[in-house]
């Protein structure tokens, strides 16, 4: 099937109508399926290829990957089959446009963006709780429909060695091979820093590639894009691709943030399951409660709504008030700047229903974030949530957290838990322990890197916030 297949010939009971289109891992016709009575894309392995023992494990792989995945963003396959030597995928037929071609048509509004990477999310999702990882995510593999709906194609990527002589893709900078450690896999400009060195790749390896697509469809650009293949990899390896906010100033710090965590360097300082990260995103669309709203009338309602006892009840709308005290000092540092920051915040936090004892909420000095301590299974966690959204989210290590305070840019947390005075990166990273705090109970963290903290039995303590050891200083 050197010259493709003849229109208006058919494969079984598939009708071919016309030619879609053509890739390295076969060409997509247009057919009709008189079974059925409807329009379907076949993609069919040429002849000539079918003898490559790697490339039809691959085409096999798509089949395989693709067939077991029974999600609305993942394209449907339908049936496999061979006709003349030639195997051949059936699935649904899709009309729209590529990701690619939405991209070179201009910017797309942020609304768009986080519905498309909502969704994109989802089909991931679901891909990695059946075990398979896509290892091949780019625009060109994300379709979307005319009705919006985002699909993911091309699962063939596998655990197998891409020919290297005479394949045609979608994109001339492609360069595809095994996962195993020593060899490079991936698109390039789209890949990951473990892919571009060679080493295994997980589900974490799918979040560093969505990250740098939504940033593309964020910014218009791609964030790694140098004049040749070795500079572009050598840039996903050691370099930060150019602010978010200088390209597009209208990003929200949450979605900025977001992005920043899918392109952290290391797989352990992301996202660590495409659950996480579709939860942060869901956030992102959440609705927030009027600042009008009466406090105490607002939190009771919720206790009476979800059957919350009385003292309860009482101690959140305590909460929510000091949270409103705290927020209006907070609006009035912001008045006194050259350039106010007018964008709305919410003061009314509703409870949770995954755990009680909330605590009083600890405001972080750029006003948009708290964080405060829930007890869960008898278990107290260190949680943030930021003021424009209904939903907190957990911080990982942080069992038995109390006394929670902000480092002065707003991107860490100190706290003390079993006799410790530990951070975390509310970004994403390992809990790290700062020094020795027994019976620690309070502190402040200066713009000078010190924190100095209180014991009920030591005094107060003056510390450096990336050290080890403290100094005491007088009571």
């Amino acid at each position: 099937m050197g010259e493709g297949i003849e229109i208006g010939s058919s494969i079984g009971h598939y009708r071919i109508v016309s030619k879609i289109g053509a890739g390295g891992m076969g060409e997509v016709y247009k057919a009709h399926d008189s079974r059925l009575d409807r329009e379907v894309a076949i993609k069919v392995l040429p002849s000539e290829m079918s003898s490559d023992e790697d490339r039809l494990r691959r085409f096999e792989q798509e089949a395989k990957a693709t067939s077991a995945l029974n999600h609305p963003n993942i394209l449907t396959v339908y049936d496999i089959g061979e006709h003349g030597g030639s195997p051949f995928i059936v699935a649904e037929l899709l009309e729209g446009d590529e990701l690619r071609q939405r991209l070179e048509e201009g910017p797309i509004p942020l609304r768009k963006v986080t519905e498309y990477a909502q969704q994109i999310v989802s089909g991931l999702s679901a891909a990695h709780e059946k075990g398979i990882v896509h290892r091949d995510l780019k625009p060109e593999n994300l379709f979307i429909t005319k009705d919006d709906r985002v699909k993911i194609l091309d699962f063939g990527l596998a655990k197998l060695r891409e020919p290297s002589a005479n394949i045609h893709g979608s994109e001339d900078a492609t360069r595809r091979a095994m996962t195993d450690p020593g060899v490079v896999m991936g698109t390039v400009g789209y890949m990951s820093p473990e892919q571009v060195r060679g080493q295994m790749t997980d589900h974490r390896s799918d979040i560093f590639s969505f990250g740098l697509i939504l940033y593309e469809m964020i910014t218009g650009r791609r964030a790694f894009q140098e004049e040749s293949l070795a500079e572009t990899m050598s840039a996903i390896v050691k370099e930060e691709p150019p602010e978010i906010t200088e390209l597009n100033p209208n990003i929200s710090p949450s979605l900025e943030r977001i992005v920043r965590r899918c392109l952290e360097k290391k797989p352990d300082r992301r996202f660590q399951s495409t659950a996480d990260l579709g939860f942060a995103l869901e956030s992102l669309s959440a609705p927030t409660i009027s600042s009008g709203a009466n406090m105490t009338t607002a939190v009771s309602a919720i206790g009476l709504e979800t059957d919350r006892s009385p003292w309860l009840v009482r101690g959140l709308a305590g909460a929510s008030l000091l949270l409103l005290i705290g927020c209006a000092v907070v609006t009035t540092m912001y008045i006194r700047r050259p350039v106010p920051d007018e964008r709305p915040v919410s003061f009314v936090i509703p409870p949770s229903d995954a755990g009680t004892n909330t605590g009083t909420p600890v405001i972080s000095p750029d006003g948009r974030t708290i964080a405060f301590t829930m007890t869960v299974d008898g278990k107290s966690h260190l949680y943030i949530r930021e003021l424009g959204s209904l939903t907190e989210q957990r911080l990982n290590g942080t069992d038995g957290a109390g006394g929670a305070f902000w480092s002065p840019d707003s991107r860490t947390i100190a706290f003390f838990a079993n006799d410790k005075l530990k951070k975390v990166d509310i970004g994403g990273g390992p809990v790290q322990v700062i020094c020795n705090a027994p019976k620690g109970f309070t502190g402040a963290w200066s713009r000078d890197g010190v924190i100095v903290f209180g014991g009920s039995d030591s005094g107060i303590r003056r510390v450096g916030s990336g050290r080890r050891g403290f100094r005491t200083a007088s009571a």
